[in-house]
């Protein structure tokens, strides 16, 4: 910028007229310091009003949740379709989750949970006409190796999809950690049109992949330095294939008082603003609400027994919680803000 301001004074005044040309550099210097603080003080607004004014609402009076909870050969299946669907997606939970996380609890589903960014994503998929199935992996975490669970998981895809006449659709696939390394190997045994692995390296082994491996999409949290080298190795060995590859890198934003309410069900404005004053209190988050530890590692429930501060008296509300704590965090959780540029990606790969 100095190197602008110097030619610019040159040009317009000539080297001779020092003096007014040092007045020239130092104003047009102090404009482009000013300009860059409002740059940043921008992008600063700019995320703040994102995240205070979700986007999110806006499914909450056009997508109702209706689903169909099945149980294939002892498996749970757990399934959506909106009217005129125009593709198909499977989602795949991570380690500890269950299809239920998908779903909010209603007459159908009375187990379902709904967890907040599992929901937010499945009501995204349901407004933008897909059809989506959920499916429960049979122990804690999927099964990697290339043994019964994928081919279970194969066999329902392909009984749902036709029991239901959606074989002419696309179909898609989006799976966030162990679900998202279980997508990239189901995606060796089925044909995708295109796939979406979130925080998880995906298990590639170089010369391994396929020369008809779907399109990749990585979303994945940087804070995740050795994972993400990983990523960066699989994004080259995918382009090296000729696939097409992309992907969204999510980054840890600040926490403020009404965000914990903006994102649960249930629990109310009020609640949401004890916890954000309990958080900084007991210096959970830093003078500007950036998360200090993983929510998985902050003693926020610890905390909340002290205070004397009660939840909703909902038994799955502290893992509502803890799960948009550790997005804010963005190390290693599902998330749902990018969700429009992820159905995006599907969208373009449909034809």
């Amino acid at each position: 910028m100095m190197k602008l301001a110097k030619k610019l004074a040159k040009q317009w005044l000539g080297v001779q007229n020092r003096p007014v040309a040092v007045l020239i550099i130092s104003f047009i210097t102090i404009l482009a310091a000013s300009g860059l603080f409002l740059s940043n003080k921008r992008e600063q607004v700019s995320s703040s009003f994102y995240l205070s004014n979700p986007k999110w609402n806006r499914f909450q009076s056009s997508v109702q949740f209706y689903p169909t909870v099945e149980f294939r050969n002892g498996t749970e299946v757990i399934w959506q379709i909106p009217d005129s669907p125009k593709a198909v997606l499977f989602l795949a939970h991570g380690c500890n989750g269950r299809a239920v996380n998908f779903w909010d609890r209603c007459p159908n589903c009375p187990n379902c949970v709904g967890l907040p960014e599992e929901r937010l994503i499945v009501l995204h998929a349901l407004a933008r006409k897909f059809a989506v199935i959920t499916i429960s992996s049979a122990g804690e975490c999927w099964s990697l190796g290339r043994g019964e669970e994928r081919l279970v998981v194969k066999e329902i895809i392909k009984w749902w999809v036709a029991k239901n006449k959606l074989e002419k659709l696309p179909l898609v696939a989006l799976g966030a950690s162990s679900g998202g390394n279980f997508v990239s190997v189901l995606a060796t045994d089925m044909r995708f049109n295109s796939i979406a692995i979130m925080i998880a390296e995906a298990l590639f082994y170089g010369t391994d992949i396929p020369d008809d491996y779907p399109p990749t999409l990585f979303v994945h949290m940087p804070k995740d330095r050795a994972r993400s080298r990983v990523i960066n190795g699989n994004l080259e060995g995918l382009r090296k294939k000729g696939i097409d590859v992309a992907e969204i890198k999510c980054m840890e934003f600040p926490l403020y008082p009404n965000f914990l309410a903006d994102k649960i069900p249930g629990l109310d404005q009020t609640v949401s603003i004890n916890l954000f004053e309990l958080f900084r209190k007991k210096g959970f988050i830093d003078q500007n609400g950036y998360m200090k530890k993983d929510g998985r590692a902050t003693k926020w429930e610890e905390a909340l027994g002290e205070m004397g501060t009660l939840l909703p008296d909902k038994p799955e509300m502290d893992h509502h919680i803890e799960e948009e704590l550790n997005l804010a965090f963005a190390y290693h959780e599902m998330t749902s803000f990018p969700s429009e540029r992820i159905f995006d990606w599907f969208e373009s790969h449909m034809s």
